[in-house]
């Protein structure tokens, strides 16, 4: 039994801890209010993360360090550069591996799916956040300080998880009202399941093969929102949906009032055209396969 260290309660950090949990190994979760879920094999901690020092001594003994660190679309370059780099901090002090959890913003809008070799071109400020973050863990990875890896998804589906999707569209639709959605509803769109991704992180983690580099969650073929709010539907007995197409200025106005609103400006290009996922070289090297889409749906809607 080997002690894991997982930074962040939410839908991915949760995840990860019940599996790691279920298969036997000593788990202690950290966050601010000491949050998580409920097992005999979870240690739930309340600390501050973003501080070094708490985050080394709690890691102390660890296989393995996982950040799992979430945080509303307007406060990233306030929240989570800190975590990022007591996490650093702590895999070099204590020699755990260092699996981070990040998402596909890095690459900005590219033609055609994305692979971890897709260029980090983002101009964006979440983009561009989120591809400087992995830039500092693959510099200290590379200059022998840590063992790092990331694992990206797209959006989130699963339990507790919150995007476009499950905040706006799902509620609306399942009760049979109508609802006008600031995307293409017919582009192709990867859906990632949080499941997935913990499996993912703990595989990386573990191997050597995959530290070092970037890994893309295995994920179902892409649908697009119009085909999965009518699969959601189907799924729930409910009538099927009624979607429009918000027009950009609705969302841009829509901003100048929510500041959430307003962080969806620089992700349009996300919902407005295709955007895939390719997780081919996750399957191949480590066997993982995406699970069906309709379990994830069925918990999402749960």
């Amino acid at each position: 039994m080997s002690l894991h260290v997982i930074v962040g309660a939410g839908p991915v950090g949760s995840a990860t801890a019940r599996l790691l949990a279920d298969r036997g190994e000593q788990v202690r979760i950290v966050t601010r209010r000491g949050t998580g879920p409920d097992h005999p094999a979870v240690e739930k901690v309340a600390a501050d993360a973003s501080d070094p020092g708490t985050l080394t001594k709690l890691t102390e003994g660890a296989t393995a360090l996982y950040n799992c660190v979430g945080a509303p679309y307007d406060r990233w370059p306030t929240d989570l550069p800190p975590p990022a780099a007591a996490s650093l901090a702590a895999a070099h002090a204590t020699g755990a591996v260092l699996a981070t959890t990040s998402n596909l913003y890095g690459y900005g809008p590219v033609d055609g799916p994305m692979t971890e070799q897709t260029p980090q071109r983002a101009t964006g400020v979440k983009g561009s956040l989120r591809a400087r973050l992995w830039r500092e863990a693959l510099a200290a990875h590379e200059a022998g300080d840590v063992r790092a890896t990331e694992v990206r998804g797209s959006d989130y589906l699963g339990a507790g998880t919150q995007s476009l999707l499950t905040l706006l569209v799902l509620p609306k639709v399942l009760a049979g009202a109508r609802v006008s959605v600031p995307a293409d509803l017919g582009a192709p769109h990867s859906w990632t399941y949080v499941g997935d991704v913990a499996r993912t992180l703990v595989a990386v983690a573990a191997d050597e093969r995959a530290w070092g580099r970037p890994w893309h969650v295995p994920t179902a073929a892409p649908v697009s929102m119009r085909e999965l709010a009518a699969r959601a539907c189907a799924l729930a007995g409910a009538p099927a949906p009624r979607l429009s197409t918000m027009p950009r200025a609705v969302l841009w106005l829509g901003g100048l009032r929510d500041p959430l609103v307003r962080e969806l400006r620089e992700t349009q290009y996300q919902f407005r055209r295709p955007f895939v996922l390719d997780s081919s070289a996750t399957t191949t090297t480590f066997g993982i396969e995406a699970g069906p889409l309709e379990e994830s749906l069925r918990e999402t809607m749960a």
